[in-house]
């Protein structure tokens, strides 16, 4: 159900090299998440296709960290940031279908469901948020 994140390093360095041209062009925007605490990694947040007018949120958390509200923060933020700051008609939010957290995130801003997806590993919704004010 949930994304599989890279088995090592290298794996990784590769894909978030394959980042930096849209990164470069302001049309993506890879975010960092960090405890406030002791700078530990928890996660990445992305918002991703910026200048459709339709950008999509993604989050990413370390799974120890479930379950304590950063989810919501994280994209809260992110999406609050880019409502000021990028043209945005909506917010697409893809989530799987069993991923109740990650749907609550969607639905405690103001999310609906507009699609429904079949992906290789599991089924999907996309929601649509509204821009937040």
């Amino acid at each position: 159900m949930s994304w599989e994140p890279p088995s090592t390093a290298a794996n990784f360095a590769e894909i978030w090299r394959a980042w930096l041209p849209a990164i470069e062009e302001r049309s993506e925007l890879h975010l960092v998440a960090r405890d406030r605490a002791n700078g530990r990694f928890l996660g990445i947040v992305g918002l991703h296709a910026m200048k459709s007018g339709k950008p999509e949120l993604g989050i990413w958390l370390r799974s120890e960290v479930h379950g304590n509200g950063f989810g919501r923060e994280f994209v809260g933020a992110v999406a609050t940031w880019a409502s000021k700051n990028v043209p945005v008609e909506y917010f697409e939010y893809p989530v799987a279908e069993e991923n109740l957290p990650s749907r609550r995130i969607a639905e405690a801003l103001g999310g609906h469901i507009a699609e429904r997806r079949e992906n290789p590993k599991y089924r999907s919704v996309v929601y649509h948020i509204p821009p937040i004010t």
